[in-house]
């Protein structure tokens, strides 16, 4: 009878014993209502935005290496108006289209011309901006028009729709059109006479006039230019990404956010400029 005595006590001290061992490695209760913490909400992923910041004054870098320029500021308005967060990332023009399609950026604002070759492989916002091209060349130079070039070693950007016009003036394998990777290095060469003329965007072209005074280049526009219209560019069947920023566009439009982007960069409202809405 002791020992059966015995027995029970250390049973039940093992028990006890195991008991509070359990609830030593109970873990911490969990949220009210029973269910774990909820997790913080994630930040919004920020879209890149591709752009070749070589071309003011619409995208260049400033002193600080920092991107920026009327299309900058345009789409920063229209993201702000969309609930979209950017980044933007310089990207070399020549592979610019690539790094799209590749899905290394989200978007593209580079001052790119709305063509119908380029809508079968993009999708393009509603137009932003009215452009044409012009001929820079020297003082001297006897040109007046577009058909004086016939003759003459013609710089353009490579891949752009002036490279486009020159070369169906010329010939697309013509020695005489020289490629640069971008504007201003083809208006180096023509100042340093290693090309009669350059074909660039009006805008580009005017305020390199502008800024760089002791170039002393002349400007020649000529009415068989096709008039040009810049769009942002995302991957073909993106329509969710479109329609907001479209509804961003015509949200910055309507407030006034645009023509005063526009006048910063410019000096004068679109309607004086003749860019139509």
């Amino acid at each position: 009878m002791k020992t059966t005595q015995s027995l029970r006590r250390a049973l039940c001290a093992s028990l006890c014993i195991a008991a509070l061992a359990m609830a030593g490695c109970r873990k911490a209760p969990d949220a009210p209502g029973g269910g774990q913490a909820p997790a913080p909400p994630a930040a919004p992923k920020a879209l890149v935005v591709g752009t070749d910041a070589a071309y003011a004054p619409f995208e260049s870098q400033n002193e600080r290496g920092e991107i920026v320029g009327f299309d900058i500021d345009l789409v920063r308005a229209v993201a702000q108006k969309a609930g979209l967060e950017v980044k933007f990332v310089n990207t070399p023009w020549e592979g610019i289209f690539n790094a799209l399609a590749q899905g290394d950026r989200d978007l593209l604002v580079s001052s790119i011309t709305i063509t119908e070759e380029r809508k079968q492989t993009l999708d393009f916002s509603d137009p932003y901006f009215d452009a044409h091209q012009l001929i820079a060349v020297k003082q001297s130079a006897k040109v007046t028009g577009f058909a004086d070039l016939k003759a003459l070693k013609v710089g353009v950007q490579t891949g752009t729709t002036g490279d486009e016009v020159v070369s169906k003036l010329l010939g697309k394998t013509s020695t005489q059109v020289r490629r640069f990777e971008s504007a201003p290095l083809a208006i180096k060469e023509m100042e340093s006479g290693g090309v009669d003329a350059v074909v660039i965007d009006n805008g580009v072209l005017v305020n390199y006039a502008a800024n760089n005074p002791a170039s002393n280049l002349r400007m020649v526009n000529d009415p068989a230019f096709q008039p040009e219209r810049y769009g942002i560019a995302v991957r073909k069947g993106h329509a969710d990404l479109l329609a907001k920023l479209n509804k961003g566009l015509a949200d910055v439009r309507a407030d006034g956010t645009y023509d005063r982007i526009y006048a910063s960069y410019f000096g004068k409202s679109p309607s004086d400029s003749g860019t139509r809405k």
